[in-house]
């Protein structure tokens, strides 16, 4: 908090501050203990009517009334992470969009529109790294327009919590009543010490099998989808056979791309759990990353999945961003369009069936 030459707390912001990343101090009144004060850290997005609104790393919206404020600043981009190579927000997206193409595309401004029949928020969604060069409100309008023609709902997909990311435009898109549906966040971590473990047994192929997509969680996979889980610069399969006749005991998918490895869809069956078969997965497309140049690794996991965060966190990942899937308003729920990033899914243990990163 800002101190004075005297020694008192300050509030060195204005409204002409948003934008920028901030730290207030606020006081309230609890019934029971009386008169406390609390720290809110994020990007000031907004400051109306009196009312100031701070984004948190999160995505979570904090609104602060201005007379309660004891102190406020100014502070730097959030630091660097503690582990794990160091990446823009920026770089992450696009390599991340590069590993699961749509079939389909098209460019507006700096936005991209993306669709695949349905399949999967990320592959039906708009993409901005940047501005659309139209009005907000005419390339919302287009982005209606663009995904109705194709008789899919309208998402729009922005990220906070780093350097670069897009608080404002979260905000601009609840306050014209686009709802968030999903969050999830991107990790990274070294890629060695992944595959430094163990691998006995594990499969490793160009392709999705008949027998990787037994294990695959996403039942009636179209011609559509199985594009899009092939697509990337260099896709790469794993799989740890099951019981004669069954489906493979584990399975997991990885894309190389310059220095990142990209990991997604791993899978355990459950009669298989607490066997150590997803790291056992993971270390074997590492291995084949690593020998492609790969020195970085991400993947994405859901905020509330405590069996994927403590896995992942044991390896050596930890969060990079967050991530957010906003909807059109005044749309219903279909279930094509929204089977995608893992919303159907409920929190998994450790040692449970699904590591899902996809």
């Amino acid at each position: 908090m800002e101190i004075s030459a005297s020694g008192r707390l300050e509030v060195r912001i204005t409204a002409a501050d948003v934008g920028k990343r901030v730290s207030v101090r606020r006081r309230y009144t609890d019934a029971a203990d009386g008169e406390k004060f609390t720290d809110t850290v994020g990007v000031l997005t907004s400051w109306d009517d009196s009312v100031l609104t701070i984004t948190r790393r999160t995505g979570e919206r904090v609104r602060i009334s201005e007379s309660s404020l004891v102190a406020g600043k100014v502070v730097p981009p959030a630091p660097a992470r503690r582990r794990g190579p160091a990446a823009s927000y920026e770089e992450l997206a696009r390599v991340s969009a590069r590993a699961w193409r749509p079939v389909e595309s098209e460019r507006l401004g700096a936005w991209e529109l993306r669709a695949a029949s349905g399949f999967t928020r990320r592959a039906n969604s708009v993409l901005p790294l940047g501005e659309p060069g139209l009005p907000l409100d005419e390339a919302l309008t287009y982005v209606r327009g663009w995904y109705a023609a194709r008789g899919l709902p309208a998402y729009v997909q922005t990220a906070t919590g780093a350097e670069g990311t897009q608080e404002l435009l979260c905000a601009e898109l609840e306050a014209r009543g686009w709802a968030r549906e999903v969050t999830a966040e991107l990790w990274v971590g070294a890629l060695a010490p992944v595959g430094d473990r163990e691998a006995p047994g594990v499969v490793i192929s160009r392709e999705a099998d008949a027998d990787w997509l037994d294990r695959y969680q996403r039942k009636g996979l179209s011609e559509v989808a199985l594009k899009v889980l092939g697509s990337g610069p260099s896709v790469w399969f794993a799989t740890v056979p099951g019981a004669a006749g069954a489906a493979p005991a584990a399975i997991g998918r990885c894309v190389v791309d310059g220095r990142w490895a990209g990991f997604a869809a791993v899978e355990v069956d459950p009669a298989y759990r607490r066997q150590g078969l997803a790291t056992t997965v993971m270390a074997a497309l590492a291995r084949r990353a690593l020998d492609e140049g790969a020195s970085a690794a991400w993947l994405q996991v859901e905020a509330d999945n405590a069996g994927a965060r403590a896995l992942y966190g044991g390896m050596g990942f930890g969060a990079h961003h967050a991530y957010h899937h906003y909807r059109e308003p005044h749309t219903p729920q279909t279930p094509q369009a929204s089977g995608g990033d893992r919303s159907r899914q409920t929190p998994q243990m450790p040692g449970s069936d699904r590591y899902r990163s996809s």
